[in-house]
């Protein structure tokens, strides 16, 4: 397979997404916006583009480390703030998570991971209720077809600028932009527990997983076309097992109809179908 399908003009992604962030946030008549910073590359690649959309005085990230949290991440997520000038908040959600896990010592990973998560989407919607911000989201489409997230944690979010862009196409932008190639190179993570890795969690890389999901979507291969490729059908069937029952996590809860008019359904006007007064 060709990796160059997932190949963009960067010069021309730039310019969509900074044009988006500056419509979408206006268009609800806000005109701040705020985030949180992980210091992984997903959120750089967030933070760089909504300083130079919006203003870095009208950009917030906020920190919000566990206490295993790994201390390189908090120091590429300080590196991003430097960079680009942006205001930004630490909250150290440790409190939080291990009050909510008192007397619950076999928990595990998945579910401290997911607590951690809606821990840190608590405080973010906190903090846009007390400043008039709008959230941004930081989740990659790679993510958001495989349901590798959080529902209501790292998924929510009003708006989001990267959630049609490739794994691989994050790091493509974020080399574009310039961002410090100690963000860029460093291993995928989500920081959720010590030594915690994206692609060990998968199973595969980003770079194969991103290769299968375009023929799929873009290509609208066919399984027998897509296996002719040389994918094996093993992980052609993991693959699309888990975008299909992952569908739940991309949708607004599905509505019952018992009425003429159903929000979701028949009801379907434009988020801007009213101007906001």
């Amino acid at each position: 397979m060709n990796s160059q399908y997932l190949h963009l003009n960067y010069a021309l992604v730039e310019d969509m997404l900074l044009a988006f962030i500056r419509n979408e946030i206006s268009k609800f008549g806000f005109r701040s916006a705020l985030f949180g910073l992980s210091g992984g590359i997903d959120s750089a690649v967030v933070c760089e583009l909504a300083a130079r959309a919006l203003g870095p005085e009208n950009v917030l990230a906020v920190l919000m480390p566990y206490r295993t949290s790994s201390p390189e991440s908090v120091r590429h997520a300080r590196m991003m703030v430097e960079k680009t000038g942006i205001q930004s908040e630490e909250v150290d959600i440790s409190p939080v998570v291990d009050a909510f896990f008192q007397g619950i010592p076999d928990a595990g990973n998945l579910r401290m991971g997911n607590v951690m998560a809606r821990a840190r989407m608590l405080y973010l919607y906190d903090i846009s209720a007390r400043d008039g911000r709008l959230v941004v989201g930081t989740s990659n489409k790679t993510e958001l077809l495989l349901g590798y997230g959080t529902l209501f944690g790292d998924m929510a979010s009003a708006v989001n600028p990267i959630g049609d862009l490739y794994k691989t196409q994050i790091w493509g932008l974020a080399r574009h932009l310039k961002l410090p190639e100690e963000i860029v190179a460093k291993t995928p993570s989500a920081d959720l527990w010590e030594g915690q890795s994206d692609e060990e969690d998968l199973g595969f890389s980003y770079g194969e997983v991103d290769l299968l999901l375009y023929l799929m979507l873009e290509k609208r291969m066919d399984k027998i076309a897509i296996l002719q490729e040389g994918i094996e059908q093993s992980f052609y069937d993991t693959v699309r097992k888990m975008v299909v029952r992952n569908q739940y996590k991309r949708m607004m809860p599905v509505i019952a109809k018992v009425s003429a008019r159903t929000p979701g359904i028949d009801f379907r006007y434009a988020r801007d179908w009213q101007e906001v007064k």
